[in-house]
């Protein structure tokens, strides 16, 4: 493989078989998949990047709208030779990954929405968080929007996970990541989810508060033949609280 170029997505990659690309979601970075890497990396060689503008791809400049990620994403996968594969994104992850199949629908064999949305300002109360997240970010900075964040997260995730969350966030940019939320607000898939052909796999979280279930259950409607698993009892948090059970549900419709 030639050396990679220098404004090509960082990336780590474990296990070996069919490739199977994880998609992360905002403020955060592939690291997030963690609690789920060694399930799936028994079966498949998966692939986690740092999106445009997080982590150890902050360097790269804007714009962070799901199209510019997504080609980031396509240009990736041409670079390790990857013609097909499976793709699972979380949160915006998600929306990036929607992105990724309408815009290059070759790529995707099999596609895993968890936690996701096709368009986040479908109500009221989304519209005005939207729109009050970009400044919050500017004022607050992300060290102590982090905390703010995780806290709320603390009586599920306990404590230790809870510091490595909001160190995680806290690590984040806080310009581009006000940059690409408002990029976030902007995605809106709706009109094009009947054209996702591939098997899709919706999961949702029964509390989930970030992206309630009205999302999930308008990707299942909108994405043909597409199947909706909820997992009860957890939240948007879901990755860190319900690891085994997440990796259960995807690794069975990935192996179908």
């Amino acid at each position: 493989m030639s050396p990679a170029p220098t404004d090509l997505l960082h990336f780590t990659e474990h296990g070996s078989g069919k490739p199977l690309l994880l998609i992360h979601g905002l403020m955060v970075t592939g690291e997030m998949f963690g609690p789920v890497v060694e399930a799936l990396a028994a079966r498949h060689r998966v692939i986690i990047p740092d999106l445009r503008g997080h982590g150890r791809s902050r360097g790269l400049p804007p714009p962070y709208t799901a199209t510019q990620l997504a080609a980031d994403l396509a240009r990736l996968l041409d670079h390790l030779a990857i013609d097909s594969t499976a793709v699972l994104g979380y949160s915006h992850g998600g929306a990036i990954a929607q992105q990724l199949v309408l815009h290059y629908p070759g790529l995707c064999e099999r596609l895993v929405l968890v936690c996701s949305y096709a368009y986040n300002m479908a109500t009221w109360g989304e519209w005005v968080e939207g729109h009050v997240m970009p400044p919050a970010l500017r004022v607050m900075g992300m060290r102590r929007l982090a905390r703010l964040v995780a806290g709320q997260a603390a009586p599920q995730l306990g404590s230790e996970r809870t510091g490595w969350l909001a160190a995680l966030m806290a690590e984040q940019d806080a310009q581009a990541m006000a940059s690409a939320w408002k990029a976030a607000m902007a995605f809106d898939s709706r009109p094009r989810l009947a054209e996702i052909a591939c098997p899709t796999l919706v999961v949702a979280a029964a509390n989930d508060q970030a992206v309630p279930f009205h999302h999930a259950r308008m990707l299942h409607a909108g994405i043909p033949g597409s199947r909706l698993v909820v997992i009860d009892a957890a939240d948007h948090a879901l990755i860190w609280t319900h690891p085994e059970e997440l990796g259960r549900v995807v690794g069975d419709f990935l192996g179908a």
